[in-house]
């Protein structure tokens, strides 16, 4: 990581952007991610977007097995700019390079389910480690191979006639749950490393300036002729 780069290229910020982005850094997470399996309706999916962000997640996990995953700006409210997106497209079993790739992450996969006998959002265990939170499609849910390979099954309590929230304010409960619990819990370590703060910062600068690779460009050239 270049850090002398990142020194370089924050002071082309404004002081108020400089201080939001060392405010939000400071309470981002990688604890949690969310996993969208096959989301098909741009408003839900960007609608939980907007809570990702919201609620401090940096990671966004996108599994596209039939449905392409798109984004309504509207709703989205300019989320996707934040975010690391991550995205499982173009392979016979997506869903499963998805779960593969987020255990090599040292995630567990829970998946979200309205179903009798899993465990309540109350009672969920947000110690036990990271935690990779699926939801599935608007008319089924998830597919039977995240039934399948989950470690674990989530589900919000209900009590009214309907099955299921629908699927963008099932993501905003739960990560308002499980974020207000994750920071209130000490023994938790859920904040980025020096180093992820560092690259997700740059990141975000270069989406932030305009021509950011003309400064780049000549960060560099005042560098190999030593005036930095």
């Amino acid at each position: 990581m270049d850090y002398q780069l990142i020194e370089y290229l924050t002071e082309c910020l404004t002081p108020r952007r400089k201080a939001l982005f060392e405010k939000v850094l400071e309470q981002r997470t990688r604890y949690l991610t969310v996993v969208l399996e096959d989301i098909f309706q741009p408003q839900n999916a960007s609608a939980v977007l907007r809570s990702v962000d919201c609620f401090g997640l940096q990671d966004l996990h996108v599994i596209e097995n039939r449905n392409e995953f798109t984004v309504d700006r509207e709703v989205a409210m300019g989320a996707s700019k934040w975010l690391t997106l991550k995205k499982f497209q173009g392979h016979e079993n997506n869903s499963l390079d998805a779960i593969q790739h987020l255990r090599q992450q040292g995630y567990r996969i829970v998946a979200t389910t309205p179903y009798d006998g899993d465990t309540n959002l109350e009672d969920f265990d947000l110690a036990k480690g990271k935690a990779a939170l699926f939801f599935g499609t608007e008319l089924t849910g998830i597919s039977d191979v995240v039934k399948q390979e989950a470690d674990e099954f989530l589900k919000i309590p209900m009590y009214g006639f309907t099955e299921s929230f629908n699927i963008s304010v099932s993501a905003a409960i739960i990560l308002h749950y499980l974020t207000y619990k994750m920071h209130g819990d000490s023994n938790i370590d859920w904040s980025l490393t020096e180093e992820e703060k560092a690259t997700i910062k740059l990141s975000w600068i270069k989406r932030t300036l305009k021509r950011s690779e003309l400064l780049e460009e000549r960060y560099n050239e005042l560098k190999k002729e030593g005036k930095l």
